[in-house]
């Protein structure tokens, strides 16, 4: 019963060979599918990186820019508030410099100049091996050394 099952369909291909040619376009056509998808993934992967590069290359313009903007504007204020220029300024507001016999002091009763803190080392903060504790002298491989020893005293 089997022989003419497989008679019968071998003589279905050989009246029809126009479904092999059917079933070989479909695959050709499946693969050729395939392609452009994987192609259209990697263009699109392809192109946010491109744009992700752009935008980071406009970001470090503009972080460029704003930095050469802040420095003009330092030497701006450096420029505006030297020596030479506030005295300019100064005298073409009407001010003058101030002569010795014109400063008044002014006493405040009760109030004492604080003495100034100084930073060197004759203030004697300065730190020893003698002044650590010795639990901060001790290296690990002493420390290693005591606990073994005593617990082989322990023993």
């Amino acid at each position: 019963m089997n022989i003419p099952n497989v008679t019968h369909y071998i003589h279905a291909y050989k009246v029809a060979p126009w479904r092999i040619q059917r079933q070989w376009i479909g695959s050709a056509l499946l693969a050729v599918v395939t392609l452009a998808m994987v192609a259209a993934l990697y263009l699109i992967v392809t192109s946010h990186a491109a744009i992700a590069g752009r935008e980071i290359q406009d970001l470090t313009y503009s972080i460029t820019l704003s930095q050469q903007v802040s420095g003009d504007l330092q030497t701006q204020l450096a420029s505006l508030t030297s020596a030479s220029a506030m005295e300019s300024r100064a005298l073409e507001l009407g001010f003058r410099p101030m002569e010795s016999d014109e400063v008044e002091y002014l006493v405040v009763p009760g109030y004492s100049e604080p003495d100034p803190f100084i930073l060197s080392a004759s203030q004697g903060l300065q730190l020893s091996a003698l002044t650590i504790a010795p639990q901060y002298n001790q290296s690990l491989l002493d420390w290693m050394d005591e606990k073994i020893s005593s617990s082989q005293g322990m023993q």
